[in-house]
């Protein structure tokens, strides 16, 4: 995700901020709703995703976890950072410690994703994405993960614990720890209907349609173009006849990433960005510090 620079003809006149109508799927293309299901998948698996994020009715002891208290470490240590990063919000103190300590409490405890059982575990060990305790990290060695020999599984209660703090679970793991329970209950995990789809075709061949389409890209030019690829992607400036004119559009103080002012950034460094011909939106480094990509590419040069 970033900003390019394309070549188009100088008389280019798609409107700005809009995602260029060749990346998008025709209206055609699109599926009709499956009637069966919202997202592909089976209902015992929409109602484990549901139990997963807490969206349904959840106890602990269902699968053979302990609920949490408002004093055990990871939530009480949670609790104690909410409300020193905003205590305008959290009120302060230990008894607006103790009610956040409550709520998390509440929280963690309404979903599956927080109390897995050992077999969600050995499923998410199996798909590779506990690595935090299958694995070793150095960030000097190639390859940077290198597997603990004998293999380590770790239990239940200590991945439950791990995911109170940091980013825990993510949709991956979810998708894991649904597909594998739903085998070990012999149900399926996708719906039947759409195969997984979640829609289904509008008219006979449209999947094979749909499969066959490809984007277009805009028509070529000598036209010097600043587009976004946040989206699937879309100018974001006038077309100009030289570099030259499209850097000192960017280094002018009317400038926008958008619709939202940007930080101004020097003739130089947009002018190093438009010859460099791609940036990200933004760059992190502890020299820098958070910068935008454009500026971070004029600096390299």
């Amino acid at each position: 995700m970033g900003r390019e620079i394309r070549r188009v003809p100088l008389d280019f006149d798609f409107p700005l901020d809009e995602t260029w109508s060749g990346f998008l799927s025709p209206d055609e293309l699109d599926s009709l709703p499956c009637p069966d299901c919202k997202s592909g998948r089976s209902k015992r698996a929409e109602y484990l995703h549901d139990l997963w994020y807490g969206n349904v009715p959840f106890r602990p002891e269902d699968t053979g976890s302990m609920p949490y208290l408002p004093s055990a470490p990871a939530i009480r240590s949670k609790a104690e950072r909410n409300v020193a990063h905003a205590p305008d919000y959290y009120g302060v103190g230990e008894t607006a410690i103790g009610l956040e300590a409550m709520r998390l409490t509440t929280l963690y405890n309404n979903a599956w994703c927080h109390h897995l059982a050992q077999e969600d575990v050995e499923a998410l060990v199996e798909g590779d994405r506990l690595r935090e305790f299958t694995h070793t990290f150095d960030a000097n060695r190639n390859p940077r993960w290198e597997k603990i020999e004998p293999a380590a599984v770790p239990t239940a209660a200590q991945v439950n614990e791990w995911s109170l703090t940091g980013f825990g679970h993510d949709g991956i793991n979810a998708h894991i720890a649904i597909e594998a329970r739903c085998k070990r209950e012999g149900v399926e995990s996708t719906c039947q209907t759409c195969e997984g789809e979640g829609g289904i075709e509008a008219y006979p061949g449209q999947w094979a349609d749909r499969e066959a389409w490809e984007p277009t890209d805009p028509p070529a030019g000598d036209g010097w173009q600043l587009w976004q690829t946040v989206s699937e992607g879309g100018p974001i400036s006038p077309a100009f006849a030289t570099p030259e004119e499209l850097a000192r559009w960017m280094a002018s103080p009317e400038y926008t990433w958008g619709a939202s002012k940007h930080s101004a950034i020097s003739y130089e460094s947009a002018l190093a960005f438009v010859n460099a011909g791609w940036a990200p939106s933004f760059v992190s480094t502890p020299q820098t510090g958070l910068v935008s990509g454009v500026e971070y590419v004029g600096m390299q040069d």
